[in-house]
């Protein structure tokens, strides 16, 4: 769309520009949405401090350098505001203006001025504009590629290996201050200045319409001149939607055809293209190409045949006769065929489908009603012409193009007519509510249709001439009509198409009409109807033309532009004189048909001056009349209005304005508020009376502007600001044009005397009456101005005006503004000061709008609307701080802030928002005296600050510094602005004093972007860049800082794990990843650098808003000066240094890298492609990039700092794309981290002067290590690892002299660096692990620590990481002897320990895919260190970790229970407590297994040896810590009865302790425990088990060996055996690979050698007798196993499966080394026990279980009919084949001939007995348990069961006479039972 696209572009431009003054330095600022809060706790109010006097202040307490600092940010100037003109831009040539010469009326020389004077624009002159940074991102070819030699496991020996680059002067420096001095200038290069622009807030996406040119080149029929016109059609709305659009697409040979008719040719007529705009997309447009013919004889048929058959000569005659025809008849048309096209198909499939019609009458309705059959109905069977369309899209004026009044768009083409575009005039299907802001007027005249059905005479053939005629002479006919293709571009005439042979044709003319700007009644449309002769007969001149009749339309009616539906009747006659003034009705001539209406047209008007309103009409006749040259009575429509009603009436269409159709209204709303204002502005005199019309003027402004914000169709920014009159004030407002000195005025009743002219002179007097009181009141009102009348018309408007006034006081606040400035730009600066400006009247209604508004906000019940009339408060003193005495305005604040109730939350949102309108002020920062601030510290008395103790300096002085930090009552008077949103941040975050449980969190929110907000726009001003004027500004929030502090454990400080994806890692969503990784590391609770939150659950803070907060402070601290943060940290108590090292530590947990899932597969893709990437990847990551997978940060952008766009939710993002965000995000963690690491530099300077040394300096230690935990990058990395180096040389003593923690720590972490894939990692890894050992050597003892922890440390590495990368750690190993050699042995027999240790497990690696035997090899490991407490205990905890990783909890808890155990074993040698455990003993009822962590004897090992047994897992509370964390793995596992058995060991030690609050808690777990028992009861699934035997040679150890595999619950035998036959497979080949189907004994001889076997049973725990009497609940059968029993069936024949009489069983028993659960999930089977069960056994033991089964099901709490039903049919069901009557059959039918058989044949019997019985019980349960349509069910198995009953009683009745005798009992050999005891080897031992 072009035209309407254009000013709906200009419209949103307006809106933008609009927007830009209002929120002019807000352009970093987050807009959140407001929120509704019912249920908050009252926030804490406050009283706002009385202001300083601004003005005073800067007269006369302004230093000069001050000044000068004042100057350099902008200094508040006298012409800070600037009104300045704006040329429109015109997308024309020239504008668009009536013709010269003609006298316009007033109304029309209005709206000309008012579309072509140029905007009137207040802007600022000193908005300052963003530096465009853009960071470039590396592409993949400058990467460097990793070609290093990959070493191969078996490579142990370190000197073949080349040493990594070292750190050149490692030790060359002379004093620590050197070393400090050196590090500080290294991490001060190449650093971002500004730290918000990597910080960015997200960034919005904005559309724009287009608009579409449909290109139609030649026609391609070569017959006759063929004439095209296309127009838009809209098949729903019933409607044409554009003018037509005329196109010749003839050949310059039918052109001349037709040169008698068009002498001349316009070059604007030959346009072949043309630009359609289309407001309201719909899939029912449709263009519609309607093709005309020159008039002739019908002869369509013969056309057909001839372009069918290709007759060439009949071509050439057809085309011969079309020149004769064309000489005679070429000025009129035929309809000859028309095509439609969907538009919105073209567009999608870019294909458009034609038809082509025959159309010998279509009009405009038939044409619609063909539009909605043409697809079923085709009129045509053959394609006429072949018409080809070409679509394109314009989002810019293509050259070349002419508007719709054929004025030449910019830019100009040359002159080339063949190119021209035309822009056809869109007829929108609904309303545009857009101003005019151009002059058209145009005229359509639709003919449609006529009548001469009754005319006598031979009129068939009808054309209508129409003209414009300015009188009635035939040469008054004007050139008005626009011509249409190869034509002159206006003409006097134009004739309708012929349609042949019709009396009464239908017409789908148009015909467009330039209207002259002034009309008279004389003006009218002329039509003349005549009759057409095809061909010329011999008695007839040489005219074709035969006349019928004439009628005519006057354009004015009543002075109002006619338009609309008219019928006209014809006058047979000539017309007689003076027939113009009259209606067709009038005149008496002879009429057609008896007067009836017989000509049926339509008139349209598109016009910018006509507003085709009454109520518009009616008021700007009325105003111009008081302009002059009115005569009265005054006519208006039929009305005629005499002088004296001239007020009245004036004031009635005043108050019908708002009344008007919006279209209109909306259409000529900048006209109407211009006159409106006009009246506000100027009383009248009519009649020689005075009329004040400014009150009634003001109500009806205020009721339009109530109108427009109600209307549903109207456009409203996020403000709710109604976008025309917000582009209205920002473009077209400017003060009512000053009075004009009336003297010559003929009559005072045609006056309108302006503003400072007031006369009482008697109209017929030439001059003005200028008596003392006319010069008194001349001079009143020469000093009235607008700005103080509207002012006043507020404060004095009542009722539903003064509701809507404040209800929408943007729009008068934002009216105010724009007059003020206005009026401020014609002063003279120099001599009227600020104070001087504006009279006192009028900032006392200045004030009573301010308290009304303020007043209104609390009443206003929908909080939306409060909200906006806020805002829009706030930007009106926003605006008056440029124009006003601003500490008028401050006081104006002051007043709202203590106004504002505190009892309502939502209000005190409000103010928080009003206050952040306020600070984003562009002087902001001198309005808040940022320059008197002090920047830095006063000077020291001392020479060196380092070399003297802090308590050289005054209290005084200690006082004042830390003053500086607070929030006292003095700098929120002196920084106004910024002390007022500093204290609603504080009242936000001061929960504790008033006893608060939870934050305001949406009143928080808004504070803390408020905050982010101002520090955003600081970064980003080019007027901060200087280092002085930065440390200024940031003294100005030192606050700030205090107010973090404080609030500190209300921060998150979890790192933004809030976007972590679903399809996290499993080590990510962990407990042990988070708790045992961190005591692998040396931290058992996880509290490094959380030591005041242990007590904490959750974070209050979002993660989100905490990430602001804490970016603001970083900020802060990076811009202050240096001296005043260390001079502050020196005097900081401790408790409050403390808490300054936490926030550091959650400063970098909040600002670690993070990459998102997408960014790591795309560079994970990359590495795997080989594309040498990989190396700059893991340098952005610091070499940890596995911590990161699954995490999702949502990166923030701005689109004026960045040169692309980002949206998070895509997934299709190009690599470079990605690669810009892993780089911007590495950036913004470097140097966030940077910022915290210059922080810990200046605290550990001060460390000399402090009291605890020893504590900071643990602390600042505490916060580098956990750098080192998180992601970062390889810059940051080289800077902490200097700033290690440094902490190790100058406090060495403390760091490894009492605390193994921090040693443990230490070595953790840097060894973990040392096998860093990053060379610059590992090196600067490698110097500081060197350092550690050397500096550590010079002391035995420390020297042993450190061994021990570095041991401890390379253990914990390559055990617990998945993607160890040996090679590296093998290379820094070797780096690391490089530097011994050069000075010391002993570091090099701990490398070769190292080296040792190292390939001990390098083997691991084979085994990653199979986690079983990477298990037993790290148990194997853990074994050979039993003699090594701490090393077993690290590799206990590797254990856990990866059984945690699998899911497998209670394996991992068992790992922690073995852990606690070897830790209990040492505490007991140490120490003797009742409360602690006595060893691994006390551990028996947890596991047997874990007395396998009994103690060595003293003589090997002592604990008390120095370096052993020295982590602080061996103390009371790290034995705790295991056990938490081991019960809480079992609960995880469904094993509640372990976790009761593990809290038996806590409870006696916090009991000891005294420790109530982990009491409380653990008894808490305990009962969520005991209920989870009672709930789950037998719907817990334990594990399931599998016995896996390994035969073959290329198992190689495993050859022949038994394991029981532990699986998860309700495991399937294919699913165990499909893993490992799938892994096997790939480790051997799918050939050598088989799998044993079957569980009966292998037989070594019979398999292939070459091949490998596995053999996989299901097995089940298996228990004596007596065993079950212990065992009751299901955990006690599932826990604490060792034995195991398979079955096998056979048969003596050798079959699996036989008859019952001949089925045997094999029982087969296996035992374990270890009790299910251990730490492994396969165990080794030892032993091995089977036994036969005879067939009569198999039937008793199936006899057995049924009956069990049935016991169970029918005597259950809560019964399950279903399996009570399906196990009643599987034993009393008539169709159970070898069910429990075949059973009996066959083995109780007789009683048996062997008496062996005889025990076993009665305990048969019994079982039967017991199984009758029990089915029976099961029969009337289920009576109980059936519904209603169950009872024949319920019959039949009652049925059934008596049969069976009758069908056993027999056999169950006979006894065998020989049990009865005295017996010899058989000696018993051993306790298996009586089962055992069987017969079932008597056959062998007979035999």
């Amino acid at each position: 769309m072009q035209y309407i696209g254009m000013i709906y572009i200009y419209t949103l431009l307006a809106n933008d520009l609009h927007l830009l003054l209002s929120y002019s330095d807000n352009l970093c600022v987050l807009i959140f949405p407001f929120l509704h809060h019912s249920l908050i706790v009252q926030p804490q109010s406050y009283e706002a401090v009385e202001p300083l006097d601004l003005e005073e202040f800067l007269i006369s307490q302004l230093r000069s350098g001050d000044s000068v600092l004042m100057q350099e940010l902008g200094d508040f100037p006298d012409d800070d505001l600037k009104v300045e003109q704006v040329e429109k831009e015109c997308r024309t040539v020239r504008h668009s203006v009536p013709e010269d010469g003609v006298e316009l009326d007033p109304h029309v020389r209005d709206c000309v001025k008012s579309y072509i004077q140029p905007w009137l624009v207040v802007s600022r002159r000193y908005i300052f504009s963003y530096r465009n940074t853009t960071v470039k991102s590396p592409t993949l070819a400058v990467l460097s590629d990793d070609s290093g030699r990959t070493l191969t496991s078996s490579d142990f020996n370190l000197r073949c290996l080349t040493p990594d680059k070292r750190v050149e002067g490692l030790l060359a420096f002379s004093s620590p201050e050197e070393l400090d001095r050196f590090n500080q200038e290294a991490r001060q290069g190449h650093r971002h200045p500004e730290l918000f622009a990597l910080y960015p807030p997200a960034d919005e996406v904005g559309y724009r319409e287009s608009c579409t040119c449909y290109n139609i080149p030649v026609f391609e029929i070569d017959i006759e001149p063929i004439f095209a016109t296309m127009a838009l059609y809209d098949l729903k709305e019933k409607k044409k939607i554009s003018e037509n659009f005329y196109c010749d697409l003839n050949s310059e040979q039918f052109k001349n055809f037709l040169k008698p008719h068009t002498p001349h040719v316009d070059p604007s007529t030959q346009a072949r293209s043309a630009i359609f705009s289309i407001t309201y997309p719909s899939p029912d447009i449709y263009l519609v190409i309607k093709l005309k013919a020159f008039f002739k004889q019908s002869c369509l048929k013969v056309l057909i045949l001839l372009l069918v058959f290709q007759n060439k000569d009949k071509l050439e005659k057809l085309r011969g006769q079309a020149e004769t025809f064309c000489h005679r008849l070429g000025r009129y048309r035929m309809p000859f065929a028309w095509a439609t096209v969907n538009i919105m198909e073209v567009i999608s499939t870019a294909m458009i489908d034609r038809d082509v019609t025959d159309s010998d009458s279509l009009k405009g309705g038939q044409m619609l009603q063909l539009l909605c059959l043409f697809y079923s109905n085709i009129l045509f069977f053959g394609l006429f012409c072949h018409l080809s369309s070409h679509l394109n899209t314009f989002h810019d004026t293509p050259l070349g193009c002419l508007s719709t009044e054929l004025i030449p768009l910019i830019p100009m083409a040359e002159k080339n007519t063949r190119h021209l575009i035309k822009e056809v005039l869109e007829f929108p299907s609904s309303e545009v509510y857009v101003p005019h802001n151009i002059y058209r007027n145009l005229l359509y005249v639709y003919p449609q249709r006529l009548n001469f059905v009754n005319r006598l005479t031979s009129a068939r053939n009808i054309t209508i001439k129409i003209q414009f005629m300015s009188g009635e002479d035939p040469a008054c006919s004007l050139p008005v009509i626009f011509g249409k293709s190869s034509s002159p571009e206006f003409l006097q005439v134009v004739y309708t198409p012929v349609t042949y042979h019709n009396k009464s044709p239908d017409f789908y003319e148009e015909v467009k009409l330039a209207l002259p700007a002034h009309l008279t009644e004389r003006h009218h449309l002329l039509f003349t109807f005549y009759h057409i002769s095809c061909q010329q007969k011999q008695n007839q001149s040489g005219s074709c033309e035969t006349l019928i009749g004439y009628s005519w339309l006057p354009i004015l009616n009543n002075d109002r532009l006619q338009t609309g539906q008219f019928c006209l009747p014809i006058a047979l006659e000539r017309l007689p004189v003076n027939y113009s003034l009259h209606t067709p009705e009038a005149p008496p001539v002879k009429w057609m048909d008896s007067h009836k209406g017989l000509f049926n047209l339509e008139v349209q008007a598109v016009s910018s001056v006509h507003t085709q309103d009454n109520h518009l009409e009616r008021f700007f006749t009325l105003c111009h009349a008081l302009e002059g040259g009115a005569t009265f009575p005054l006519r208006v429509r039929e009305e005629k209005i005499p002088e004296n009603k001239l007020e009245h009436e004036l004031k009635l269409s005043i108050i019908s304005l708002p009344s008007s159709s919006l279209e209109p209204l909306v259409l000529f709303l900048h006209l109407v508020l211009d006159k409106l204002f006009t009246l506000i502005m100027q009383p009248m005199v009519i009649a020689g009376q005075t009329a004040n019309l400014a009150q009634i003027a003001f109500e009806s402004v205020v009721s339009i502007v109530n109108s427009l914000h109600n209307s549903q169709e109207l456009i409203r920014d996020q403000q709710g600001r109604n976008s025309l009159l917000a582009t209205y004030l920002y473009w077209v407002f400017r003060l009512p044009d000053p009075p004009q000195d009336m003297q010559n005025a003929a009559t005072v009743g045609s006056m309108l005397l302006q503003s400072r002219i007031r006369s009482s002179s008697n109209p017929d007097i030439p001059g003005p009456h200028n008596s003392a009181e006319d010069i008194e009141v001349k001079n009143i009102l020469s000093a009235k101005q607008f700005h103080e009348e509207l002012a006043l018309q507020m404060v004095v408007s009542t009722g539903v005006c003064r509701e809507n006034a404040y209800k929408y006081a943007w729009f008068f606040f934002e009216l105010l503004v724009k007059s003020m400035a206005q009026h401020v730009s014609h002063l003279d600066k120099h001599n009227v000061p600020r104070r001087s400006r504006f009279s006192d009247r009028f900032k006392d209604d200045i004030t009573t709008i301010v308290s009304v508004v303020t007043a209104e906000i609390g009443t206003i019940l929908e909080v939306e609307q409060a909200e906006k009339v806020n805002i829009s408060l706030a930007f009106f003193l926003y605006d008056l701080l440029s124009l006003m005495d601003r500490g008028f305005v401050f006081q104006l604040v002051k007043n709202y802030c203590n106004q504002v109730d505190v009892s309502m939350p939502t209000l005190i949102s409000m103010r928080l928002e009003f206050l952040r309108i306020l600070c984003s002020h562009e002087h902001y920062l001198n309005l808040s005296l940022f320059f008197s601030s002090p920047a830095s510290a006063p000077a020291s008395p001392c020479p060196s600050i380092s070399s003297q103790s802090s308590s050289s300096c005054s209290f005084q002085e200690q006082q004042r510094i830390l003053g500086l930090f607070e929030l006292s009552q003095d700098f929120k008077q002196q920084h106004y602005l910024a002390g007022l949103l500093l204290t609603e941040l504080s009242a936000a975050l001061d929960m504790e004093s008033e006893g608060y449980g939870n934050i305001d969190t949406f009143k928080l929110l808004k504070a803390i972007n408020a905050i982010y907000s101002l520090l955003c726009s600081h970064d980003l001003d080019h007027r901060c860049i200087k280092p002085e004027v930065r440390a200024k500004v940031a003294a100005l929030y030192l606050p700030l800082v205090g107010i973090i502090i404080d609030s500190t454990n209300y921060l998150d400080f979890t790192g933004m794990d809030t976007h972590k994806h679903a399809s996290d890692d499993l080590e990510n969503a962990s407990l042990i990843n988070q708790s045992v990784a961190m005591a692998i590391a040396g931290n058992p609770f996880n509290t490094l650098g959380r030591n005041v939150l242990q007590g904490k659950s959750v974070a209050t803070l979002a993660a989100d808003t905490s990430r602001h907060l804490l970016v603001c402070f970083l900020w802060v601290m990076k811009n202050a000066d240096r001296s005043l943060i260390q001079r502050w940290t020196i005097d900081m108590p401790p408790s409050q240094l403390n808490k300054l090292l936490e926030l550091l530590t959650i400063c970098v947990s909040c600002f670690e890298y993070r990459v998102s899932l997408l960014m790591y597969r795309l560079l994970e893709e990359a590495l795997l492609r080989g594309m040498g990437a990989r190396g700059e990847m893991m340098k952005r990551v610091g070499g940890r990039m596995d911590r990161t997978m699954g995490q999702r940060e949502h990166l923030r952008w701005r689109k004026d700092l960045t040169q692309w766009r980002q949206t998070n939710d895509r997934q299709d993002k190009t690599k470079a794309e990605l690669d810009q965000e892993a780089l911007i995000s590495g950036n913004l963690a470097t140097e966030g981290n940077l910022i915290v690491l210059d922080l810990l530099e200046t605290i550990v300077q001060a460390v000399p002067l402090s009291e605890c040394k020893d504590s900071v300096v643990g602390g600042v230690l505490k916060v580098l290590l956990h750098a080192l935990t998180c992601n970062q990058s390889s810059t940051f990395l080289s800077h902490t690892f200097s700033t290690l180096r440094a902490l190790v040389v100058k406090f060495g003593d403390l760091l490894f002299e009492e605390e193994a923690e921090q040693c443990a720590d230490l070595c953790q972490k840097v060894l973990q660096y040392c096998s860093s894939p990053v060379d610059e990692n590992r090196s600067q890894a490698c110097a500081t692990l060197y350092l550690i050992m050397r500096y550590s050597y010079s002391n035995a003892s420390n020297f042993s620590r450190v061994k021990m922890q570095v041991t401890m440390s390379l253990a914990s590495l390559v055990g617990k990481s998945s993607d160890f990368q040996e090679e590296y750690l093998r290379r820094s190993l070797r780096t690391i002897l490089a530097y011994a050699e050069e000075d010391t042995e002993i570091l090099i027999l701990l490398l070769r320990n190292l080296n040792s240790i190292l390939s001990d497990t390098v083997k691991m690696r084979e085994f990653q895919e199979d986690p079983e035997m990477l298990m037993d090899l790290m148990y194997r490991i853990a074994k050979g260190y039993q003699t090594s407490p701490d090393l077993r205990l690290t590799w206990l905890q590797n254990m856990a970790e990866k059984h945690n990783n699998r899911k497998c909890y209670t394996e991992s808890a068992m790992c922690l229970v073995h852990a606690a155990a070897l830790v209990a074993e040492y505490l007991s040698m140490l120490e003797d407590h009742k409360y602690l455990p006595v060893g691994s003993v006390t551990f028996q009822n947890i596991s047997p297994n874990v007395l396998e962590e009994s103690a060595v004897s003293d003589d090997i090992l002592s604990p008390d040896e120095d370096g052993v047994c020295s982590g602080r897992y061996f103390t009371e509370s790290g034995l705790v810590g295991l056990l938490e964390q081991a019960a809480e793995l079992f609960s995880n596992g469904g094993l509640y009865e372990a976790v009761n058995e593990v809290y038996k060991i806590i409870i006696p030690i916090l009991e000891a302790h005294r420790d109530f609050r982990k009491l409380a808690s653990t008894h808490d777990k305990l009962q969520r425990a005991f209920d989870n028992i009672l709930q789950k009861g037998h719907k817990r699934m334990f594990g399931t088990y599998f016995r896996v035997g390994f035969y073959g040679a290329k198992f190689g150890d495993l050859d022949e060996w038994e394991f029981i595999y532990k699986e998860p619950g309700i495991t399937h035998l294919p699913e165990i055996s499909h893993r490992l036959e799938n892994f096997y497979s790939q480790c051997f080949g799918d050939e050598t690979l088989v799998m044993i189907k079957d569980s009966t004994p292998v037989n070594r001889k019979q398999l292939d050698p070459n091949k490998a076997y596995i053999q996989i049973t299901y097995v089940e725990p298996f228990f004596d007798d007596y065993e079950m009497k212990d065992r009751l609940t299901n955990f006690e059968k599932n826990f604490n196993l060792r034995r195991f029993m398979y079955t096998t069936p056979f048969t003596k024949s050798g079959r699996p499966r036989g008859e019952l009489n001949e089925q045997y069983k094999r029982k087969t028993i296996l035992t374990t080394m270890h009790a299910f659960p251990y730490i492994k999930t396969r165990i080794n089977v030892i032993q091995k026990e089977e036994f036969d069960l005879t067939p009569i056994e198999v039937a008793i033991e199936d006899m057995q279980k049924k009956t069990r089964e049935l016991a169970v099901a029918t005597h259950r709490e809560q019964p399950d009919a279903k399996m009570l039903q399906m196990l009643l049919q599987g034993s009393v069901g008539a169709t159970v084949n070898q069910g429990p009557l075949e059973v009996a059959q066959v083995f109780l039918n007789e009683i048996p001939a062997d008496p062996k058989l005889f025990r076993h044949h009665n305990k048969l019997r019994l079982c039967f007995k017991e199984f009758i019985m029990r089915c029976g019980e099961a029969v009337e349960k289920n009576k109980h348990l059936i519904t209603l349509d169950q009872k024949e069910y319920q019959q039949e198995l009652k049925k059934n069961y008596n049969r069976l009953r009758e069908s056993l009683r027999p056999m169950l009745e006979r006894k065998i006479p020989e049990l009865y005798k005295p017996i010899i009992r058989p000696r018993l050999e051993n306790r298996e039972s009586f089962k055992r005891l069987s017969f079932r080897r008597a056959p062998e031992e007979n035999s």
